[in-house]
């Protein structure tokens, strides 16, 4: 008896370590040239791999490392693949599946927290690395994806939301993912990084916002914070009209009427000292007034609702 349960569970470990190879296809969305061309993708098949790492300690969820080629072929390396984890819930499915983007800075613990407990809940976690993140930044570089480096960061967002399209697509084929039930949510940064690839690809479905919103210049122009650069930035021959123009392409604002065909979740702070809260209302307007959820609370204390936000958040991907 020993030794059959011991060969079933090396058998087991087998089968769930094993590396796998495949191939996803990514499909245009109908309204394609509808899209900004900075953002348009034609059809490809790209290969990718997926390999178990670990489960969740007291839980039956499995933990995979996924890797696929980056949309784009930037100048470094190291940026040039996408890494992800998938949080797979048990059973044989179909689940709904979220991809994760994460904030500024940390160590990366909120996005997998979120993962873990939204595959707690039945609904898979795709934790994506955006352009030079984690792995993929150089080893000792400065680079990030958003920097003062206007040209660097429009080319390394243009990057993430192709790469999250790919993500999409890559959820889209696997066989225990339903492929009607496909979102995206972020936190801080990683929200506007979600907004903006919900809406270039239609088939996230659901969207999950915290602490973000749009209208970047309207909400920090005039912001105290920024006299400095902007004294030099008007010396220059700048303006608050030039810099909207310039930014218009990287701004949630500038497209979020696409967002009115989502099913969007805002989750925002009334004393948000990093993204004003003017900025998610206007993002909520311009996105046609969807559910919004307002915390007491600033960018950093909105950690005290984590568990009330993650609720919410667990009841809208769930959600038939």
């Amino acid at each position: 008896m020993r030794s059959s349960v011991l060969v079933c569970a090396l058998l087991s470990f087998s089968t769930a370590a094993a590396a796998e190879s495949g191939t996803a296809h990514f499909t245009p969305a109908v309204n394609e040239k509808a899209l900004p061309e900075r953002y348009r993708f034609d059809a490809r098949d790209f290969a990718y791999q997926m390999k178990w790492m670990h489960n969740i300690p007291g839980y039956a969820i499995g933990v995979y490392d996924v890797r696929f080629p980056s949309a784009v072929e930037s100048p470094n390396p190291e940026n040039n693949t996408v890494y992800a984890e998938y949080y797979r819930p048990e059973g044989k499915g179909p689940f709904p599946c979220v991809i994760v983007l994460d904030i500024t800075g940390g160590d990366q613990s909120i996005s997998r927290f979120i993962c873990t407990h939204l595959s707690r809940h039945g609904v898979a976690g795709l934790f994506v690395q955006m352009a030079y993140y984690g792995p993929r930044r150089p080893a000792g570089s400065g680079l990030r994806l958003v920097s003062t480096d206007y040209v660097q960061t429009a080319a390394a967002i243009r990057q993430t939301v192709l790469d999250m399209r790919l993500a999409t697509a890559w959820m889209e084929s696997r066989p225990e993912i339903d492929p009607k039930r496909l979102g995206i949510l972020g936190t801080s940064l990683g929200s506007f990084m979600a907004s903006l690839t919900a809406e270039m690809e239609p088939k996230l479905g659901r969207v999950a916002l915290l602490l973000g919103g749009g209208g970047v210049i309207d909400g920090y122009y005039d912001d105290p914070r920024a006299a400095g650069y902007r004294k030099i930035f008007e010396a220059l021959g700048g303006s608050k009209e030039k810099l909207a123009k310039l930014i218009a392409p990287l701004d949630p604002i500038t497209c979020a009427a696409n967002l009115k065909s989502r099913k969007l979740l805002m989750l925002a702070g009334r004393h948000d000292e990093i993204v004003p809260p003017k900025m998610a209302e206007n993002l909520w307007r311009a996105a046609g007034e969807q559910q919004i959820i307002w915390y007491n609370c600033g960018h950093y204390t909105s950690v005290i609702y984590l568990a009330d936000a993650l609720e919410h958040i667990v009841h809208h991907f769930d959600a038939e």
